[in-house]
């Protein structure tokens, strides 16, 4: 339901954003990432160059690379089936895959899951891109938002360690904050940039603290 849901608020949104029917097919077509793809219609909704736009999609879905590197060695998939298998590496594929007890349950979820969202994902799409006129108006509906919120409810259960939540807390400061000023797309870009200052500061913090004990020590028991 969650998906179906997501797929229609993309389609309708796509549409209000001035993409035509067959490019919004397309993108979940070949896309097929949905948080990328919101962020890429919104940001050219925006008004954002589309490089732009298209970079900050990129980088919101190169999480599914790490994803396809794990499903690799756990599918352990024949070479000539691996490309197709890529298209449906997303979170809910891996989340049902890396689940099982075995490989060959594990390929059976893999392939159910990724077969079924696939197709819903573009059924969806197609519906909410092709009624988008008869809703009219797609801001007064709030629809845009759906994709970010079924993100949002992916990734909170998984901010289980401070340095998660404050990565988390930075991303949001900076994308947030730094709206105003950059041009649509630059701002989920810079938000990237909370990883890497968070660990820093870890790593800054740790050595000051450590006095001699081991640095494991200066993280606390929820590293």
């Amino acid at each position: 339901m969650a998906v179906g849901l997501s797929g229609f608020a993309f389609g309708v949104t796509s549409a209000g954003s001035g993409l035509t029917l067959l490019q919004t097919c397309a993108l979940s077509l070949l896309v097929f990432t949905g948080a990328s793809q919101f962020a890429l219609v919104g940001a050219l909704a925006a008004g954002g160059n589309p490089f732009t736009a298209a970079a900050g999609a990129f980088f919101l879905g190169v999480r599914n690379a790490f994803y396809g590197l794990r499903l690799s060695q756990l599918l352990a998939l024949p070479r000539a089936v691996r490309p197709f298998a890529a298209q449906w590496v997303i979170d809910e594929t891996a989340a049902v895959a890396l689940a099982q007890a075995t490989r060959r349950s594990a390929r059976i979820g893999f392939t159910v899951t990724g077969l079924t969202l696939y197709v819903l994902w573009n059924l969806t799409t197609l519906l909410g891109a092709a009624g988008a006129e008869a809703i009219g108006d797609t801001d007064a509906w709030g629809l845009d938002a759906a994709g970010p919120a079924v993100f949002l409810a992916l990734l909170a259960p998984m901010l289980r360690t401070t340095t998660e939540r404050a990565v988390a807390g930075l991303a949001v400061v900076l994308g947030i904050g730094l709206l105003p000023v950059l041009p649509a797309g630059v701002p989920v870009l810079v938000a990237a940039l909370a990883a890497p200052a968070v660990l820093w500061a870890e790593g800054r913090r740790g050595e000051r603290t450590t006095d001699g004990k081991p640095a494991d020590d200066a993280f606390g028991d929820d590293r």
